[in-house]
């Protein structure tokens, strides 16, 4: 039952509320695509071997074998190393027999075509070096909508009143799963996964007897009043979202060179810590906000 329902929310020509505060523009529609599958189709026991630039280019889903726990068992590891590397030979392959001229099988065929619909002709080269993999998330997600329901209309209130769209109360999704004391190995934590320096500009208390960063409450009124200063400094919401992960000032560089497209911005900046977390934190938006408002879709077990 888990594939047919996998098979049919993959196959839907999916539609985003690409609203006017929440634009998707074709470019990132890939990487939203993406993150709608790890957050609510693919689960623990799926891993997606993937292009870490190009978001549409899949080349495997595999499944693991029993036990599907927390982390990898050995068997588990090595399995997924072992098909990353397999892919990281084939396009390695292809790549040489583009530039000596050699004639191509049909597998390579599908695999260029692949790479040119989703990146353009010369997508393919590097492509051994972006190999990625990704371990689904669909069960954790759905705990953190059930966690959500403690907060999400305190949030929402704290959201209008700080004159922000009520649905940044989705951004927990991506930054914690609504885990009340996660913490990040750069130091980030709580639900909101606030820095200690960010979250001391914010008024909060953290030393070695108290951390409000911990307090979902008083987070939110601290991530509303950052994303209003965001909006009002980089004018539009995708670059105000993603500056919450790449900073006000990282932004506002990727603006003085592409504007204020974030489907351009996506695809063409490079800026030196615009890394892979920086390039999908909004694609990652997007996604946790359509599979948390339509939970009944993709958790059809309940919430």
């Amino acid at each position: 039952s888990g594939e047919k329902r996998e098979t049919q929310l993959a196959t839907v020509d999916h539609h985003y509320r690409s609203t006017g505060q929440f634009p998707v523009p074709p470019e990132i529609q890939p990487n939203v695509d993406f993150w709608r599958h790890v957050y609510g189709i693919w689960s623990r026991g799926q891993v997606a071997i993937h292009d870490d630039e190009h978001m549409g280019v899949i080349y495997e889903v595999v499944k693991l074998p029993a036990p599907i726990q927390q982390g990898y068992t050995p068997l588990q590891k090595d399995l997924v190393q072992s098909r990353a590397n397999y892919h990281r030979a084939r396009v390695r392959g292809l790549e040489q027999r583009l530039l000596t001229g050699q004639p191509l099988s049909a597998d390579d065929k599908a695999l260029l075509a692949k790479f040119e619909k989703s990146g353009g002709s010369r997508a393919i080269y590097g492509a051994a070096d972006r190999v990625r993999v990704q371990r689904g998330l669909r069960e954790r997600f759905r705990r953190g909508v059930e966690i959500s329901g403690r907060y999400d209309k305190a949030f929402r209130e704290i959201m209008r009143a700080h004159g922000v769209p009520e649905d940044l109360a989705y951004l927990p999704h991506v930054e914690s799963s609504f885990q009340t004391n996660a913490r990040s190995g750069v130091g980030a934590a709580g639900i909101w996964q606030f820095m200690p320096a960010t979250g001391r500009v914010y008024g909060m208390d953290v030393n070695g007897a108290i951390d409000e960063r911990l307090d979902p409450i008083v987070c939110a009124n601290a991530a509303a009043r950052y994303l209003s200063a965001g909006h009002a400094k980089l004018g539009s919401w995708p670059l105000a979202i993603t500056s919450y992960n790449h900073g006000k000032g990282g932004m506002m560089k990727a603006k003085a060179a592409y504007g204020n497209d974030i489907g351009t911005i996506v695809k063409n900046y490079k800026g030196r810590a615009f890394g892979f977390a920086s390039r999908n934190f909004y694609a990652e938006f997007v996604a946790a906000r359509e599979v948390a408002s339509n939970a009944s879709k993709y958790f059809p077990e309940g919430v």
